[in-house]
């Protein structure tokens, strides 16, 4: 296979201690890849914005908050649509900690926002449905990393961040 451009994205699970809970934000129905489905904060990369700042713009472009980044959850490569090079995403995704609880608005991208904890979402999520099954799996990492990760290591990530420059 030759050497090839493709998209770059950013996935942001949301944490709010005070709700003790994760957001998950539903895609407006005129979508067009995935209408109507269950999601966290998606994003692509811009040209000239690193993960984190990118990240900080989805945020702020379909919540209207601010968050921390916690650490890193993992890492995606999926087709947005057809397996074609034009549809083509690389992704990194953060778990992240709400900085301004209570504060949280949808933009036209959504129509719709739950907080939940990881088994109030098995039952809303639709396995059938790709997007939502991989949601299910990261909220399966993000709850069990949250309580495995020393303090330290997100203590430190929160105030460095993730990317070495």
């Amino acid at each position: 296979m030759s050497v090839g451009r493709f998209l770059a994205g950013i996935g942001a699970l949301v944490w709010s201690p005070d709700r003790e809970g994760y957001l998950l934000v539903q895609r407006s129905a005129a979508k067009d890849f995935a209408p109507g489905a269950w999601e966290c904060v998606t994003g692509r990369v811009d040209q000239g914005e690193g993960f984190e700042e990118a990240l900080h713009r989805e945020v702020r472009e379909e919540l209207g908050v601010e968050v921390v980044i916690d650490f890193l959850l993992g890492t995606t490569h999926f087709y947005r649509g057809e397996p074609v090079a034009a549809n083509e995403l690389l992704g990194v995704v953060y778990h992240c900690t709400l900085q301004t609880p209570g504060a949280v608005r949808l933009s036209a991208e959504h129509q719709a926002l739950r907080w939940v904890m990881p088994d109030e979402a098995m039952a809303l999520l639709r396995e059938e449905h790709p997007s939502e099954a991989w949601l299910k799996r990261l909220l399966v990492r993000a709850a069990w990393m949250r309580a495995a990760l020393p303090a330290a290591l997100v203590a430190r990530t929160r105030a460095e961040g993730a990317e070495l420059g």
